[in-house]
């Protein structure tokens, strides 16, 4: 659902330079599974499934997101312009204080890509192998523009990654990966060592 409400600001006044957000009201009259406090919703953002998504106080979520599925969003979490989240069946959890910055694409399930099953959403589950495994970005992480996380993915307190982050776990505290493949950074290697 494209909400696309004519958009103003929580405080009434729309400049015409900043984003508008849905207001209070706004957002208190959608099925939220459970909506914080301080919460700001870009007016140009797609939620589907919202009685599946949770979002925790001074949480935003700015233009042009898709947010679906099972979605815990907690405190203090900024989801930036043209970020896909889909929580599909397993769910996507972006705990406190974490940030998708633009363009993240975040998915809990994914189609079989080697070419031994059909594959896309017009096709019979029974001709189709998804990987399907939950997805947790842990308090305090950083993924940087245009960062693709794969199922299964868990990034530990402190964790920031940019490029494809396609490891099956992700699970240092404070580590960095960069590009394609992941790869620890220098530090990280040192402090592992």
């Amino acid at each position: 659902m494209l909400l696309g409400f004519a958009g103003h600001h929580a405080d009434g006044e729309r400049t015409g330079t900043e984003m508008a957000f849905l207001t209070e009201d706004q957002l208190r009259g959608l099925s939220f599974r459970r909506l914080g406090r301080n919460v700001r919703i870009s007016d140009k953002a797609s939620l589907y499934n919202m009685d599946q998504i949770e979002i925790g106080d001074n949480s935003r979520i700015d233009d042009f997101c898709v947010i679906s599925g099972r979605v815990i969003i907690g405190r203090n979490v900024h989801v930036a312009v043209f970020c896909n989240v889909a929580g599909g069946t397993e769910g996507v959890t972006l705990e406190d204080f974490s940030g998708l910055a633009y363009g993240c694409h975040v998915f809990s399930q994914s189609d079989d890509y080697t070419g031994l099953s059909m594959s896309n959403p017009t096709v019979p589950a029974k001709y189709k192998k998804e990987t399907r495994r939950a997805v947790s970005i842990g308090r305090h992480c950083i993924l940087g523009a245009k960062s693709v996380v794969l199922p299964g993915v868990r990034m530990a307190e402190g964790g920031g990654a940019w490029g494809d982050v396609d490891a099956d776990k992700i699970d240092r505290r404070l580590g960095c990966l960069f590009r394609y493949p992941c790869e620890k950074n220098q530090d990280e290697k040192e402090r592992s060592a």
